[in-house]
């Protein structure tokens, strides 16, 4: 990995995404936001997280926003189920991850501490890397981010069923070589406290930097992803108290996200409907920039569409999504508050096409009182305006016995 050419890239990177955002702007005040590209041809991949037995379910959209079932290719591995519904062992995003190149497609099987690596054909069919699944260096992965031929892997250690959840959580990486497999790099892990239950692996879109939420012990992480695929940790960062300031609620940062092309970071409060705007610098360090109010409840994750015009925070606790203009990316503003058709369950991860013209959220089982229909995708459609509509009902995942589902990702075609 050439980090020189990174850093170099970063420092650039405001200047050039000043320019963006001037055209950006002048579209979004024209009322013309455009989405990429022409009609879809989505694959759309979730994760079972069967305990016994985790495997890769996928999915075609027909172009309108409906999908079809093609197939389920076994993970080599098993997933989590908790009855208790515990906070912490499942908030976690980026389960499931589509390498920039589209051809190599990440899962993890959180049950069995291990990560899968598929080969992705051109019509989106699947072929396990030889080798799969690899150790993933900890318990209980949980998220994988990606950068060149360096893979992020979050260990959660937050499994109930595992009695190496006494390990401390930690961040860890691997090289993937030509062929998909992946290699531990030596010196690379990084441990965190215990019960921190750490989220996600996000891969900042300027500059060769890892971001982190320590969802219960209510941090924010940054490291350099050096030479040699090795992580350099930053002091973690605290949500300033005064955001909590006579609410008394827990600091629980969650969903991360980056503007694609300004050092911003975007940070979901779940406890006090907020979203956190965080700057950061040179070597990935964060400063808190303010808090912009979100109508629903419980915001836990989050995505940018490419063009770094519209925020979208996925907001559990009301099965809605806050739709945000980025006009002004410092300080976004609400422009919809979309509640999203009922699966009895859960919305947890989420992300966009390339195309930015739909936006998958998955459903999960979230509590006892939840039906087999609660683990389901939501098809979102977006508007020119960049504001969202749900032309379908849920997909309901083909998911026999005890399993609450986790994940989704995207193929776009190559």
């Amino acid at each position: 990995m050439n980090v020189e050419y990174y850093l170099e890239r970063f420092h650039h990177a405001a200047v050039r995404g000043s320019l963006i955002l001037l055209t950006a702007g002048a579209l979004a005040a024209a009322g013309e936001l455009q989405a990429w590209g022409g009609e879809s041809s989505d694959i759309v991949y979730a994760e079972s997280n069967s305990p016994a037995g985790n495997a890769i379910l996928s999915f075609k959209n027909d172009g309108s926003g409906r999908l079809t079932f093609l197939n389920s290719t076994p993970a080599g591995g098993t997933g989590v189920y908790d009855p208790s519904f515990a906070l912490g062992p499942f908030d976690s995003d980026q389960n499931l991850l589509v390498s920039r190149k589209r051809s190599l497609l990440f899962a993890v099987n959180s049950g069995s501490n291990s990560i899968a690596a598929f080969h992705i054909r051109s019509d989106g069919s699947l072929t396990a890397v030889s080798g799969s699944p690899f150790p993933s260096g900890g318990s209980n992965p949980v998220s994988v981010g990606l950068l060149d031929d360096a893979l992020v892997v979050v260990n959660k250690a937050q499994d109930p069923n595992q009695s190496t959840n006494q390990a401390l959580p930690n961040y860890t990486t691997f090289h993937v070589d030509h062929g998909g497999a992946l290699d531990p790099v030596d010196h690379s892990t990084v441990p965190v406290a215990y019960g921190s239950s750490p989220s996600q692996a996000l891969i900042a879109s300027q500059g060769p930097f890892v971001f982190g939420a320590d969802f219960q012990a209510g941090l924010l992480q940054s490291f350099v992803l050096g030479e040699e695929g090795r992580l350099h940790q930053n002091p973690p960062r605290a949500i300033p108290d005064s955001v909590y300031e006579g609410v008394g609620a827990p600091h629980f940062p969650l969903g991360l996200r980056t503007h694609p092309w300004l050092p911003i970071l975007y940070v979901d409060l779940v406890t006090v409907n907020k979203v956190a705007v965080f700057q950061y610098g040179d070597r990935g360090v964060l400063s808190f920039v303010r808090t912009v109010d979100d109508s629903g409840k419980g915001p836990c994750w989050a995505i940018v569409n490419h063009s770094g015009t519209r925020l979208y925070a996925i907001n559990t606790g009301d099965n809605s999504v806050a739709v945000y203009d980025l006009r002004d990316p410092w300080k976004p503003k609400e422009l919809q508050h979309f509640v999203m058709a009922d699966t009895t369950g859960n919305p947890f991860s989420a992300v966009i096409d390339d195309t930015d013209r739909f936006i998958y959220v998955s459903s999960e089982v979230g509590s006892a009182s939840a039906t087999p229909s609660a683990n389901a995708i939501h098809t979102l459609k977006v508007s020119a305006d960049g504001t969202l509509t749900e032309p379908f009902a849920p997909t309901v995942l083909p998911i026999n016995g005890v399993a609450r589902a986790q994940g989704v990702a995207v193929f776009s075609g190559k």
